[in-house]
C-alpha cells in the first residue's frame, strides 16, 4: 500500500491518548484539503478534474496490506493473527412472547374492531466464537458443500436475515471458490425468482420462516438441488413437508449436518483468484426493480482498503461493533470483513431487538452487547433522538432545561476546542450514552441523508455520529469521513481506493463551473463493478463510461475544505409545475426531524406546483397534539382520519420546513397520514431501510389525489 503523501497537521487539541480507544469529541482537528486533483488530468468541458483522497491523490489503494488480495486472504489472516479473540457473538432465543389487543381502525370508510399482534422477545446472553474457531467452522461448512457436490464456479444462494451463520456461510463458500449470490430477505417472491433463475444457483441458504416464500420461485429455478436451513432458529416441520411435497427432488438439511459432512469428509481449500467472482449482490430496489451486481474479490478487497485508508488509526481488536444490517448491503458485507482484517469483535442483532422496547425479561441488544461502535441509517438515529427527546420532556424544568443548556454548551466548546465537555458527559449525558450502552465511541450513518439537527444531538450529546455514502456498484465506496474531520453538513473525504468528478447536469442546473462546483457523481476505482449482471447488462452503457467511471445519478459538490456534500438525486427530482426542482429525500431529511413524524414520504406532481408528504406519525405525540387541542379521544387508528388532526400536522410540517429555510415551492401544501406501519416486511421500507417509493405511493394514491383534490395549486 502506498504511503500518505498529505500530512495534516499536529492535532493539538487533541490530549495525548491511543485514537484506537479514545473517544473523540466532535470537531475539526485535521486541517484541508482534504481532497486534491488528480495531478496531470486533463481539464474537460463540462467536469470537474478527479479529485481523490489527499493521502492518497499520486497513487491509489487496491489492497489494505500487500498479502490481502482476496477475502479468502482476509479469513487466514483472522485467525492467524487474533487466534484466540472473540470474533462472532450470537444471542439465543429462550420464548417469544405474543399480545394480542382489539383495535378499532377505518377499513374502506367503515370503522371495525379489528385484532393486532405485539410480539416480544425473551433472549439470552450474547455467546462468542473465537476467530481461529470461526475460520475453521467455515473450512468445515465449505467441505461439506464440496460433499454435497458443489464444484468451484457453483452458485450458493444466501437468503436470509444478517446472522453469524449468514456470514459463515459466506466465507465457507469463498473457501472453496464458491461465488454467492445476495437478495434481501424481504425482496418478495418475485425478486427471489429473478436472483435465482438469473444466477442458476446450486445450493440456497435461508432462514426457517422464509421457507415458505421458497415454493413459487422454485417452480423456475430447476438448478436449485439444496436448501440449508439455519438451525440457529426453530423451524416448523409442517413447512419442511410442505416444501418436500412440492419440490420431492431437492435435499433439505440443516446447516450443523452440512459442517458435520465437512468434518467428516475434509478437503483442501480452493483458493479464490483476484479476477475471481465473489458474489452477486441484487440492489434494493429503492425506485427500480433490483439489478444484479457482481463483485470479484479483487472489488471487496478494493474496499476493505478503502474503509482502512479512513479508518485504521482508530479502530483495533479492543473494539466491538452490534451487526443487524442487511449483509445483502454491499456496506455492510464490506464492513464485517473489514472488521475480520482488523480483529474487531462482532455481536449480532437483529432492528427488531435493538432496544428494550420488543424484549421482555432481558435488555435489548444495545444494552447487552455495549458496543463501541455503531452503525444505523437514518430511522434509526431519527428514532434515537425522539426516543431520548421524549424522556428528557418528562423531566421536571429544572432538568430539562440543564439537558438543553448542556447541549448548547457542549456544542459551543467543541467548536472553539474549549475544556469542559466531558465533565457534561460525565454529569448530564450519562443516562444518554447508557441507553446507548455505556461504552460507544463512535457512530456511523448510511443508506441516506440524515437531517442536521439529528447528527448534531446525537454527536453532542452520545458520541460523534459520522456519515458516508456508496453503492452496491461500488462495493459501498463514495464518501468516508474522518472521525477527526466531523463536520455536520458534509459526508467527508474519499476513501483512498477511488477518484472522485462531477458532471455537468444541466436540466437542473448543477454544472461543475458553479461556485462550488455541482454535478453528477462519477465514481472509479477498484471497488467499481466491471458491469452488471445477466439482463440488467443491457444497462451498462448508460451506467458506466468506456474508460470506467460509474454514473451514480446523485448529485453532489465539493466544499472548500474538499469534504463531498450529496445535494440531490436525478431519480429523486422532480419539475414541478412551475418548472422548479425538488429533491424529494432532502425534504425528508428536514421534515423528519418533527418529533410526530416517525417516518415521511415526500411525492411531488409534475401538474403541482408544491409537494405533499405521506407521513407515519408518532402515536402518542398524535394522541397529545388531539388531546392539547381538543379533539375527541380516538384510537389511533380513526385519528388519522381526522381532517382536524391532518390540518394541525400541516401546519407544524410547514413551520418545521420554514425554520429550516426552505424555498416556499419546498413548502408541504397537505399531508396523508397514515397507521399502516412502514417496514421491510411489508415492502414499504427496502432492507437497508429506505423508502420504497415505487410501492409507497401506489398504495396510497387514493389519499393524495383526494389531498391534491382539496388544496389549490398556487401559481
Amino acid at each position: 500500500m502506498p504511503s500518505p503523501t498529505h500530512s495534516s497537521n499536529a492535532i493539538s487539541h487533541l490530549p495525548h491518548m491511543s485514537l484506537k480507544t479514545a473517544i473523540i469529541q466532535p470537531g475539526m482537528f485535521k486541517s484541508p484539503p482534504f481532497t486534491l486533483e488528480v495531478p496531470g488530468s486533463p481539464h474537460i468541458e463540462g467536469e470537474t478534474i478527479p479529485r481523490r483522497n489527499a493521502n492518497y491523490v499520486d497513487s491509489l489503494v487496491s489492497r489494505p496490506c500487500e498479502e490481502v488480495a482476496t477475502l479468502f486472504d482476509v479469513l487466514l489472516r483472522s485467525a492467524e493473527k487474533f487466534g484466540d479473540l472473540d470474533a462472532v457473538g450470537t444471542r439465543k432465543l429462550i420464548e417469544t412472547h405474543v399480545e394480542v389487543k382489539k383495535v378499532k381502525t377505518v377499513v374502506d370508510g367503515t370503522e371495525k374492531e379489528v385484532e393486532k399482534k405485539w410480539v416480544f422477545f425473551e433472549m439470552g446472553e450474547f455467546e462468542f466464537e473465537s476467530f481461529g474457531g470461526y475460520v475453521g467452522r467455515c473450512l468445515r461448512i465449505g467441505a461439506g458443500l464440496r460433499k454435497l457436490g458443489l464444484e468451484a464456479g457453483d452458485r450458493v444462494h444466501v437468503f436470509a436475515a444478517t446472522s453469524a451463520n449468514w456470514l459463515a456461510v459466506s466465507h465457507a463458500a469463498v473457501t472453496q471458490s464458491l461465488p454467492i449470490v445476495t437478495s434481501y430477505a424481504t425482496l418478495g417472491e418475485e425478486g427471489l425468482t429473478t436472483s435465482l433463475t438469473q444466477t442458476s444457483a446450486k445450493a440456497i441458504f435461508i432462514d426457517p420462516d422464509l421457507l415458505s416464500k421458497l415454493t413459487i420461485p422454485l417452480q423456475s429455478a430447476p438448478a436449485i438441488k439444496f436448501i440449508i436451513y439455519n438451525d440457529q432458529h426453530p423451524i416448523s416441520q409442517t413447512e419442511v413437508k410442505k416444501l418436500q411435497a412440492t419440490t420431492p427432488n431437492l435435499t433439505i438439511l440443516p446447516l450443523s449436518e452440512v459442517e458435520d459432512l465437512g468434518k467428516q469428509n475434509l478437503v483442501e481449500p480452493v483458493p479464490p483468484h483476484p479476477e475471481d467472482l465473489c458474489c452477486i449482490m441484487y440492489t434494493s430496489g429503492t425506485t427500480d426493480a433490483p439489478k444484479g451486481v457482481p463483485l470479484k474479490h479483487r472489488n471487496l478487497v478494493a474496499a476493505i482498503a478503502g474503509l482502512d485508508t479512513t479508518f485504521a488509526e482508530y479502530v483495533g481488536p479492543s473494539d466491538s461493533v452490534l451487526a443487524y444490517l442487511p449483509l445483502a448491503h454491499s456496506f455492510e458485507y464490506a464492513f464485517e470483513n473489514t472488521c475480520l482484517y482488523w480483529g474487531m469483535k462482532m455481536g449480532y442483532g437483529s432492528p427488531r431487538t435493538l432496544s428494550d422496547t420488543s424484549m421482555r425479561n432481558c435488555y435489548g441488544d444495545i444494552k447487552t452487547f455495549r458496543p463501541t461502535i455503531l452503525i444505523g441509517v437514518p430511522a434509526v438515529w431519527e428514532t434515537i433522538r425522539k426516543g431520548i427527546e421524549e424522556k428528557v420532556s418528562r423531566l421536571g424544568w429544572v432538568k430539562r432545561n440543564v439537558f438543553w443548556g448542556s447541549l448548547w454548551l457542549k456544542a459551543f466548546l467543541c467548536e472553539w476546542f474549549l475544556p469542559g465537555t466531558g465533565l457534561l458527559d460525565r454529569i448530564v449525558f450519562r443516562s444518554v450514552k447508557s441507553e446507548m450502552g455505556g461504552r460507544l465511541r463512535a457512530c456511523f450513518n448510511g443508506a441516506g441523508p440524515l437531517g442536521k439537527d439529528t447528527r448534531r444531538f446525537i454527536s453532542f450529546a452520545a458520541v460523534p455520529l459520522i456519515s458516508g455514502y456508496g453503492l452496491t456498484e461500488t462495493t459501498a465506496m463514495g464518501a468516508l469521513q474522518d472521525p477527526l474531520e466531523w463536520t455536520d453538513d458534509t459526508l467527508g473525504s474519499i476513501p483512498g481506493s477511488i477518484e472522485i468528478k462531477l458532471v455537468d447536469f444541466a436540466d437542473a442546473g448543477y454544472f461543475a463551473t458553479n461556485n462550488p462546483p455541482q454535478g453528477e457523481i462519477l465514481i472509479r476505482g477498484d471497488p467499481v463493478m466491471d458491469g452488471y449482471y445477466g439482463p440488467s447488462a443491457s444497462e451498462n452503457e448508460g451506467a458506466i463510461t468506456k474508460d470506467g467511471w460509474f454514473m451514480t445519478g446523485d448529485i453532489g459538490e465539493w466544499d472548500a475544505r474538499g469534504h463531498l456534500k450529496i445535494i440531490d438525486r436525478k431519480k429523486n427530482l422532480v419539475k414541478t409545475l412551475n418548472g422548479e426542482y425538488i429533491a424529494l429525500e432532502k425534504l425528508e431529511s428536514i421534515y423528519r426531524a418533527s418529533n410526530i413524524v416517525s417516518n415521511i414520504c415526500i411525492f411531488a406532481s409534475p401538474h403541482r406546483s408544491k409537494p405533499i408528504a405521506i407521513m407515519l406519525p408518532d402515536r402518542k405525540l398524535l394522541s397529545k397534539l388531539a388531546e392539547s387541542n381538543n379533539i375527541r379521544s380516538r384510537p389511533h387508528e380513526q385519528l388519522v382520519h381526522d381532517p382536524e388532526i391532518r390540518d394541525l400536522v400541516l401546519k407544524e410540517l410547514q413551520t418545521v420546513g420554514r425554520k429550516a429555510g426552505l424555498a416556499p415551492f419546498e413548502i408541504i401544501e397537505g399531508v396523508v397520514l397514515s397507521d399502516e406501519e412502514w417496514s421491510s416486511q411489508n415492502g414499504l421500507l427496502t432492507p437497508a431501510q429506505k423508502l420504497a417509493r415505487r410501492k409507497i405511493v401506489p398504495l396510497y394514491q387514493a389519499e393524495i389525489d383526494g389531498v391534491y383534490g382539496k388544496t389549490k395549486s398556487v401559481l
